[in-house]
């Protein structure tokens, strides 16, 4: 009996990525952020870290400007230009460009200002839980085992208790 793994579905090559599906996705509280998404990661079947190419067509977000406080995620630009908005600072991407964003650090949003297709690697953690805050929007989503919360800032509340954690 033959017990070996089939080893080829852990490969995508040029070709399987060209082919491979993909889907038209926007942001629930940005209708101009839309993007084509592609998903290398979950075709070989990876579930604790997002990857994926992305393409954002010129004059759309890529997502709504957002920062997540415990998953970290990066972003190749492959070709295109666009504007990256960290905080409130606001810098011209270009292609070979990489951005870092490490957990709670700063908000972020790519927009395609440029003339042609603004494609991009998309690679984050897929925590099980995760909080992120949508400044501009003044809300903030739970999420947690595939389910999401979305409240108000001005709705969420901070107990003064002690959690028997260092801060």
């Amino acid at each position: 009996m033959d017990t070996r793994i089939d080893t080829r579905q852990f490969l995508l090559t040029a070709d399987d990525i060209k082919g491979l599906d993909g889907k038209i996705i926007s942001h629930f509280l940005n209708p101009n952020a839309i993007r084509f998404n592609q998903s290398l990661g979950d075709a070989v079947g990876m579930n604790n870290m997002g990857v994926h190419i992305i393409h954002v067509e010129p004059g759309h977000d890529s997502t709504e400007f957002h920062k997540h406080l415990y998953e970290e995620e990066c972003i190749y630009i492959l070709s295109g230009t666009g504007k990256l908005t960290l905080d409130e600072d606001i810098y011209q991407v270009n292609k070979g460009d990489f951005i870092g964003l490490p957990a709670n650090q700063v908000a972020h949003q790519l927009s395609n200002n440029g003339e042609e297709t603004l494609t991009c690697l998309v690679m984050g953690q897929r925590l099980k839980h995760d909080v992120a805050d949508y400044p501009d929007k003044k809300k903030r989503i739970y999420r947690h085992n595939g389910e999401a919360e979305v409240i108000k800032h001005d709705a969420i509340e901070y107990p003064n208790i002690h959690t028997g954690r260092k801060k």
